[in-house]
């Protein structure tokens, strides 16, 4: 994508990830042997051409070792109250230390998302014990979306938005 290019990422996109949706991040090995973790929180450059994810290093080993060795990584973002569902694709994912206020992101995130779950019916404290991540635990994941879909259920799943 050049710098002329218009990003994947629009406005009411930019706030559905920065919402209390799930983030599942997928990655693979040399051999093709898929790995996913779970995300912790999102934020959006201010250009909106790229994306970081938080996740706890401990529980995502496998995904940042794939990501130092290949930069290909896969996020899907799903409200799970409405099974809306949006999935990015890039080859240029790093790991990439947090910042300022990234602990406070990520709690945060994790409590609206156990709150939004706990409204369906679904335990808040098991999904804040699941997602839980002490603030020296944390990295982040910033990658360039090339690719962009809808992967809620229904006639428009696997629609590309935009690559």
């Amino acid at each position: 994508m050049d710098a002329f290019s218009a990003p994947l990422i629009d406005s009411a996109l930019a706030d559905f990830v920065r919402r209390e949706v799930s983030i599942t991040l997928a990655t693979c090995d040399d051999t093709r042997t898929p790995h996913i973790a779970r995300g912790t929180g999102c934020r959006v450059a201010v250009d909106q051409r790229q994306l970081t994810v938080l996740l706890a290093a401990p529980a995502s080993a496998d995904v940042i070792a794939d990501i130092r060795r290949n930069a290909r990584i896969s996020v899907v973002f799903s409200l799970p109250q409405t099974h809306r569902t949006v999935q990015f694709k890039a080859s240029d994912a790093v790991i990439t230390a947090v910042e300022a206020g990234d602990a406070v992101l990520a709690a945060r995130y994790v409590d609206r998302f156990a709150a939004g779950l706990q409204a369906v019916g679904y335990s808040g404290a098991v999904i804040r014990s699941v997602l839980h991540a002490d603030a020296s635990d944390l990295v982040a994941v910033r990658f360039t979306p090339t690719f962009a879909s809808v992967q809620t259920p229904g006639p428009e799943a696997g629609h590309v938005l935009r690559s």
